[in-house]
């Protein structure tokens, strides 16, 4: 695995899928348009996500990316509902999102599986994210080999550390034999454009590690309750400005239970312990983007359940207005009585 180079990391099928080029009719009805496969040194390029939602710069890379983009998790995750997923993505992409994020572990690999059955016509259209949940070099080396061929593609536009929680983790990744080589070397070969981290759970971990590397993004959990505990916009974002490093936000509903609009299934029936909660959210789907999109981040990434979910999303963001400062305080008060169930991937282990 040590001498691995770009003709290890694809099998046939990929490389095939890589030369091919493909055309769509864009949702909108307009004339069809060829969209090529882009080349590893390219940054995609999605017609419609100029007109469709404001853009930002995402971090040092230059790209411009729509303040919305789409998340690998909720349906896209959930083995049985490929079509769905494939629709989802599909319609995505025809409104605008430029950006797709998922990971090697998300539903053991089925919403990469479900990515890359789009990827195999639109990739020139997405940048495309994905993570290693593994510390080592070896085992990021085998998850990429399987990401590449599950994605369908040959390169990918970031790849991330994924959820990095404790600072012995940090040591490992940094280790001689630490999932970072296994990144830089990816990198080297042309194999993978930048590199990531991401996390949810302690912001001054991932503060340790910006200071000791270089990224060239960080995904991280913002919403509008993280200001009550451990708050990463507090902790972190400063320092991730500071470094120029592209800024992603997630974590945006929690699994709907920031909303007031979902309600609580029965307790017995709310199988995760970390999850478990008889309360509804407190603030509405509008709130909950428009306050992490007033944020300094480059693109907010959320998962959806539905398509009408991402229709809605999208238009949120194309009608976007960044919030004042009271108007993000008062939504963050509204979050008290549930930061619990809005802060649930947090470190509680403090007594709180």
């Amino acid at each position: 695995m040590k001498n691995i180079n770009r003709r290890t990391f694809l099998g046939a099928g990929v490389a095939a899928t890589a030369m091919a080029a493909a055309g769509r009719t864009f949702a909108s009805g307009a004339d069809v348009k060829q969209v090529p496969l882009k080349k590893n040194n390219e940054d995609p390029f999605n017609p419609v996500t100029y007109s469709a939602m404001p853009t930002r710069t995402f971090g040092k890379t230059g790209y411009k990316v729509g303040i919305l983009s789409l998340g690998g998790q909720a349906t896209l995750e959930i083995k049985g509902r490929e079509e769905e997923s494939e629709k989802i993505i599909n319609r995505a992409i025809d409104l605008g999102i430029n950006y797709i994020d998922t990971a090697a572990s998300y539903g053991q690999g089925v919403s990469q599986l479900n990515i890359g059955r789009v990827m195999k016509t639109r990739r020139g259209e997405v940048w495309l994210s994905t993570k290693t949940h593994d510390r080592t070099y070896d085992g990021s080396m085998r998850l990429l080999e399987e990401s590449l061929r599950n994605l369908q593609t040959d390169h990918l536009d970031l790849w991330q550390l994924h959820n990095v929680q404790r600072q012995d983790q940090v040591d490992q990744i940094f280790a001689s034999d630490g999932a970072i080589k296994a990144l830089e070397k990816a990198k080297s070969e042309g194999i993978v454009r930048n590199i990531g981290i991401t996390g949810h759970f302690e912001p001054l971990v991932l503060l340790e590690a910006i200071k000791r590397y270089p990224f060239d993004s960080i995904l991280m959990a913002l919403n509008a309750a993280d200001v009550h505990y451990l708050s990463f916009k507090n902790y972190l974002l400063p320092e991730a400005q500071k470094r120029g490093i592209a800024i992603v936000g997630m974590k945006v509903t929690t699994r709907s239970r920031i909303l007031s609009s979902w309600t609580p299934p029965p307790l017995e029936e709310q199988a995760d312990a970390r999850l478990r909660t008889p309360k509804p959210g407190t603030i509405s789907i509008k709130e909950a983007l428009t306050y992490n999109m007033s944020l300094p981040v480059s693109t907010t990434i959320i998962g959806v359940d539905s398509i009408a979910q991402i229709e809605e999303n999208v238009k949120i963001a194309s009608g976007f207005t960044p919030l004042s400062q009271s108007q993000m305080d008062e939504i963050e008060i509204k979050t008290l009585p549930v930061v619990r169930q809005a802060l649930y991937f947090r470190r509680w282990d403090l007594g709180a």
